[in-house]
């Protein structure tokens, strides 16, 4: 007998991924050039020039075994090395390549980070808005999944609702910043509170309460936005990282969980992360990809478009009536809709050919979505849909 509960997953499939279907198909119809698809997370910039050279210098020298052949379970030690040390020089932490264990992007990274500190039935909270997916890699790992409700206001922690929440059940605390949905970064007054409550809750509960740190988009942060190193103010993080967002290659799928120095048990995380690999059947990234990003540690993509796009959409929700907060980083935008009901709102855009995400998966009704990390002619074309979109459906 087959799986019930997987296939009772099948029922309700991701909404990005459905609407980036639904786009991809219109395209088809209307030419995708006309499309102005908000849906889907993916990179729109070349990856940058000394990744492609690592590639092809790598396949040009190298033996196909090296390139090709299975790497040990913590990751390629050139690949660990490398990030240890790239992240010691940048955030001053003594990280070694053994508090660094190779994943197949960030999704990896919290699948492994969670099974290290949780057992079934283990609470992890996390904040509103979150990303979907946080509920079958959480829930998945036999942990539980709890929402923390949003500071709709600004998007930062709800501190009031989080130390509701907080009990001798709670293990762990999943955080993402830069945020998807909102685009807001934490501020450095929002981590160190976080890690004061934290610190004074574990003394209180007598076991330790770990953040695991969703960073694929710490790289793309606005100017003058104010972006905190988490490990930095909270000795039990495990950062989970991904080079999808910062490089763009989210089809590379690589990324890593660097395992705070400072932490307890820091000596056999990622010893541990290895076994939790035979159970999961991760066995490791690829190859090819570990060895080129290691050679171009601190490079990435040309990043300054997504700024440009947030800039240009952020200006016209405003002038058209929305409310909005600012983001500070990542693609993404999360406006309130004109309505309450937001999934009735994207229908009706979809009329337009525009192609926004409805709030609700993301713990939060009545906003949207737009992953603005499309070219800034299409942007910009975009706008003529967006006010006609309003002007026809709610007259603004």
């Amino acid at each position: 007998m087959i799986s019930q509960e997987f296939k009772e997953m099948t029922k309700a499939p991701s909404v990005i991924r459905a609407l980036s279907v639904y786009a991809t198909e219109r395209g088809k119809e209307i030419g995708y050039e006309n499309v102005f698809d908000y849906s889907l997370g993916n990179p729109s910039v070349p990856v940058p020039r000394e990744l492609t050279d690592a590639m092809i210098e790598l396949l040009q020298t190298k033996s196909s075994s090296y390139l090709h052949g299975y790497s040990p379970n913590p990751g390629n030690p050139e690949a660990r090395q490398a990030t240890a040390d790239y992240l010691r020089e940048k955030y001053g932490l003594p990280y070694t390549m053994e508090h660094i264990f190779m994943t197949s992007g960030a999704a990896g990274a919290i699948a492994h980070a969670v099974r290290c500190v949780t057992k079934p039935g283990d609470e992890v909270l996390t904040f509103a808005p979150y990303f979907p997916e946080y509920n079958p890699y959480i829930n998945k790992s036999g942990a539980v999944l709890k929402i923390v409700p949003a500071d709709t206001s600004s998007f930062q922690i709800n501190f009031d609702k989080f130390e509701e929440m907080l009990n001798p059940n709670v293990h762990a605390v999943l955080i993402n910043t830069p945020n998807n949905p909102s685009g807001i970064v934490y501020s450095t007054e929002t981590i160190k509170k976080l890690a004061s409550v934290l610190e004074k809750k574990q003394e209180e509960y007598g076991h330790e309460i770990f953040i695991l740190s969703d960073e694929p988009y710490r790289e793309i942060i606005f100017d003058g936005v104010d972006a905190p190193y988490v490990s930095k103010y909270y000795a039990n993080t495990l950062s989970c990282y991904s080079y999808s967002k910062s490089l763009s290659i989210p089809g590379e799928r690589l990324g890593y969980v660097a395992v705070n120095p400072a932490a307890k048990d820091a000596d056999v995380i990622v010893a541990m992360c290895c076994q939790i690999s035979r159970g999961t059947g991760h066995n490791c990234p690829a190859s090819l990809p570990q060895l080129a990003v290691s050679r171009c540690m601190g490079k990435t993509s040309d990043l300054s478009v997504y700024e440009t796009n947030m800039n240009i959409i952020y200006d016209e929700l405003v002038k058209l009536g929305f409310e909005v907060v600012k983001p500070g980083g990542t693609f993404y935008i999360f406006p309130k809709a004109l309505e309450e009901d937001s999934i009735a709102f994207c229908e009706k855009a979809k009329k337009y050919d525009l192609i926004l995400v409805p709030s609700d998966s993301f713990g939060v009704k009545g906003y949207f979505r737009m992953a603005y990390c499309i070219d800034t002619e299409k942007v910009e074309r975009s706008l003529v849909a967006l006010r006609k979109f309003v002007k026809e459906e709610y007259g603004r």
